[in-house]
């Protein structure tokens, strides 16, 4: 039997909560950033949740559970797949603007993770920018968010913290080992026979 030439990663999941404070009815996208070693063979690479508002019961938490699941195939790890969220809602005016973007890996080592993703939002340069975009409804926003999985000119954009978003994975891999890529033992309840699907 031949060796394998590529390994294949399986990611499902959901985008579960978002906490943002003085904010309602957000809605949250998603997208997944890969290296050019990556191909996506079954699943979405993108999707949009529904709007969602909060409620007596969580006053401060907003509720998607919007499911995600992709498999990719690759050569190498390098490039390993990010998934990019942007949460848009109404401002005053019932304008959508973005109320958060952020960006994390998915977790390399397989079995059941959840990771809070710290959302942040672009910040206009100067008061005179500032006032200008509130009046208009036009705000400082990304014109691709898939900017924020990446470095270069990130360090020259001035942003502010607001807002959390948890997500959880569901993290399986098949034929790493046999390639050399050497991964420590799954983790979370149920964990045991994750690494080969």
């Amino acid at each position: 039997m031949a060796a394998p030439s590529v390994f294949l990663l399986a990611v499902s999941g959901e985008i579960e909560s978002g906490e943002f404070p003085g904010f309602d009815d957000l809605y949250c996208k998603f997208s997944f950033v890969y290296g050019q070693d990556w191909v996506p063979t079954a699943g979405l690479e993108e999707g949009i949740s529904q709007i969602t508002s909060k409620s007596s019961v969580s006053p401060t938490t907003l509720v998607w559970n919007f499911p995600i699941d992709i498999t990719f195939k690759s050569t190498n790890p390098f490039g390993w797949p990010q998934i990019v969220l942007s949460v848009y809602g109404p401002d005053f005016f019932g304008h959508d603007v973005a109320r958060g973007y952020g960006a994390v890996h998915v977790p390399f080592v397989p079995g059941r993770h959840k990771r809070t993703i710290a959302m942040f939002v672009p910040e206009s340069t100067s008061r005179l920018q500032q006032l200008t975009s509130w009046f208009t409804g036009r705000r400082p926003e990304f014109t691709d968010p898939k900017v924020v999985a990446q470095g270069e000119g990130r360090e020259v954009t001035r942003v502010r913290s607001q807002g959390f978003v948890t997500i959880s994975f569901n993290v399986m891999t098949k034929d790493l080992h046999k390639l050399g890529y050497d991964l420590p033992p799954a983790e979370g309840p149920g964990a045991q026979g994750l690494r080969g699907f």
